[in-house]
């Protein structure tokens, strides 16, 4: 059986998390790269693998999954070893997926350079964008994360929500954003950060990454 295959680019904050996931389970796989600022994703022979022309792609036993939320799922099933990403009853599993998404659909998006320049064509409008609906998710992911966090965002058990964290808290950064005003997510980022497998997942050391962000 072959390996699984990410298509994956360094900047990408979905193939981050996908990359913590595949880290934290130990699950060998190979890196494709496609730059985005080339817009590599829009050759033709990507596009037949996702039609939306984004980042990331899984291809496992040949099943071709795109979405990170879907190949997150998809990973912790067909990989039942721990960590399990998505764990517990009913409500708790749907908690986990709920805080996922804070992240997923309601932040993520926004700082999309699709979106970002449909909105404007200028750069300062465009950060100012992105940078409200960072802080305006994170004020909802910090009042549901102070009911529910201990070490990490679900009590002390690693979820899907965790791997979510990192990699938006670094475009938050990007954007100036006060990490003072969101104390129990940078708690659990800073706890997160020193994972092993969070750094090797991070943008500062991919395959793809440019030798002048490799710091």
């Amino acid at each position: 059986m072959s390996e699984p295959i990410l298509y994956s680019y360094w900047h990408s904050s979905c193939a981050w998390r996908v990359r913590i996931a595949l880290g934290l389970k130990k699950i060998k796989y190979q890196q494709v790269h496609k730059d985005l600022v080339k817009d590599e994703q829009c050759e033709q022979k990507y596009l037949d693998l996702n039609p939306a022309g984004y980042v990331p792609v899984f291809i496992h036993n040949d099943h071709v999954i795109p979405e990170s939320l879907a190949i997150l799922e998809y990973i912790d099933e067909v990989y039942p070893q721990e960590p399990k990403l998505i764990y517990g009853d009913a409500a708790q599993k749907a908690l986990i997926r709920s805080l996922a998404l804070v992240i997923i659909t309601n932040i993520q998006p926004f700082q999309n350079f699709r979106v970002t320049s449909k909105h404007s064509d200028d750069p300062v409008k465009q950060h100012d964008f992105t940078k409200f609906f960072i802080e305006r998710g994170f004020e909802t992911l910090e009042k549901r994360l102070q009911k529910t966090a201990g070490k990490f965002a679900v009590g002390d058990q690693l979820s899907l929500a965790d791997v979510c964290i990192p990699p938006q808290v670094h475009w938050a950064g990007r954007h100036h954003v006060d990490m003072s005003q969101y104390p129990t997510i940078q708690k659990i980022n800073d706890e997160l950060s020193k994972i092993p497998e969070f750094i090797a997942a991070d943008e500062k050391h991919q395959p793809d990454t440019p030798e002048e962000k490799k710091y």
